[in-house]
């Protein structure tokens, strides 16, 4: 019966058992209200195999149809398949390419009941067959929450809340849901118990919440806690079906986290998954070798500028006292730069999209205080080398300002663009492209001038 109503296309790949290419298929399905019945009766005639692949390889709004017309015992047993060794064995065999079809989002009602089922254990293992993304709010999301229909009376939600409220991760916030299982509202428990016991829930809603997609990135979790001043965040799916909830306790969890990852990149050191005394002295040595040796090769450009100018310093000894002078205080405006629009970034107080406002005011800062700087370089330039070096000093620490002002600005939104992380920007990186920078400037005045006055 199966066969007689889709297309010949699909129907072909059923006939093959070639799940792999139907889970990459998305058009010529018919109707899924009038084909799914037929697609759970033929589910039901498959082996345990076939039948989660075939399941996985549905579109998803046809799966949410599908998986209503199951039964009960059904509808676990294919839960239970879902998530068990076997199936977690035979997505691991598949191409990538195959394996991220079939991961791709499950309906929120099969999300739901899945996460309940399973045991706190077993839920690690569930959330990566979920389809959600390393440190994705999805892998750390509990199901333990209290969801109300708006059309119970105030009672019935109190009731509801008393029966079930022991398993909830917390009860400081409670969440009202259509029946399809679509939010709508958060609620105080405040709100609830003051509120008159023959009203309805949708009495005291003003459907105003705030939420987080189950594939965003933990971080930004993290951003919307506390931009918003929450405790608890209901974790939706692309459709805005509720899937769960995190707590501050995850928050703070993460937020420490991604601060010592953001902390070791700023130093250049791979970050560490363990403590300190946890990781061996391989995983250390790893850590730590991989950039250092990276920047061994961005510092021999700055060995490349003072080769390239040798006949210059020979004949100005001077310039070599202003070499640590001029690599030091480019580094350091490069650091400053990329410290705070990394900071600013992570916070939200920068958005991308703000990117050229940014260029203007780190230009107009850089060239104020290279001004300042690039002075205080005359005097002492004059006083080491003569006027003719000053000159040279004052117009290197001006535009090297200016310049590496702009790299450790510029530098974090690419980052974040390439979706990386920007703290790869900070310290020692953003200081050895300033040391080659400022020495070719450097140079470049030194070589112009100096010959000049030759």
């Amino acid at each position: 019966m199966l066969q007689n109503v889709l297309p010949d296309q699909i129907r072909e790949l059923i006939e093959l058992h070639n799940w792999q290419q139907l889970a990459r298929t998305r058009v010529g399905w018919p109707e899924y209200d009038i084909v799914a019945p037929e697609v759970a009766d033929f589910m039901r005639e498959l082996d345990k195999r076939d039948r989660v692949l075939f399941f996985r390889a549905l579109p998803r709004d046809l799966a949410v149809e599908v998986f209503a017309y199951l039964d009960s015992d059904m509808t676990d047993t294919l839960l239970l398949e879902l998530t068990d060794a076997e199936t977690r064995h035979l997505l691991a065999e598949l191409d990538p390419d195959d394996r991220t079809a079939f991961l791709e989002e499950l309906p929120g009602q099969v999300t739901q009941r899945l996460l309940n089922m399973l045991s706190p254990e077993d839920l690690k293992e569930a959330r990566k067959l979920l389809g959600y993304p390393d440190e994705s709010v999805g892998r750390i999301m509990t199901p333990n929450y209290v969801a109300l229909r708006p059309d119970w009376t105030i009672a019935r939600a109190i009731e509801h809340i008393r029966h079930y409220g022991h398993e909830s991760e917390t009860l400081t916030i409670v969440y009202v849901t259509e029946h399809s299982g679509k939010l709508i509202d958060a609620l105080s428990l405040q709100r609830v118990v003051l509120a008159d016991p023959e009203s309805l829930v949708q009495d005291v809603m003003d459907y105003s919440f705030v939420s987080v997609s189950a594939y965003e990135d933990q971080e930004e979790a993290v951003r919307i806690m506390r931009k918003y001043d929450r405790i608890v965040l209901p974790v939706v799916d692309s459709v805005g079906v509720l899937l769960g909830i995190i707590t501050s306790d995850d928050v703070l969890d993460i937020a420490e986290e991604e601060a010592t990852e953001d902390f070791h990149r700023q130093a250049a050191v791979a970050p560490l998954k363990k403590s300190y005394w946890e990781a061996g002295i391989w995983t250390l040595f790893r850590s730590r070798i991989g950039w250092l040796a990276g920047l061994i090769i961005v510092n021999l450009l700055s060995s490349g500028v003072i080769a390239a100018y040798e006949e210059v310093l020979a004949a100005y000894v001077a310039l070599a006292f202003f070499i640590p002078l001029i690599i030091d205080t480019g580094g350091n405006a490069g650091s400053q730069s990329a410290m705070l629009m990394i900071r600013s970034l992570s916070t939200g107080d920068i958005r991308m999209n703000q990117w050229f406002r940014v260029i203007g005011k780190e230009l107009i800062i850089g060239l104020f205080i290279g001004i300042v700087l690039g002075v205080m370089g005359l005097a002492l330039g004059s006083l080491r080398g003569g006027v003719q070096v000053g000159m040279v000093v004052l117009l290197t620490l001006t535009s090297i300002i200016v310049v590496t002002n702009f790299i450790g600005m510029i530098l974090p939104f690419i980052l974040t663009r390439l979706k990386m992380d920007p703290a790869i920007a900070s310290g020692p990186l953003i200081t050895s492209v300033a040391d080659a920078v400022g020495l070719l400037i450097y140079f470049g005045y030194a070589g112009l001038l100096l010959h000049m006055v030759a």
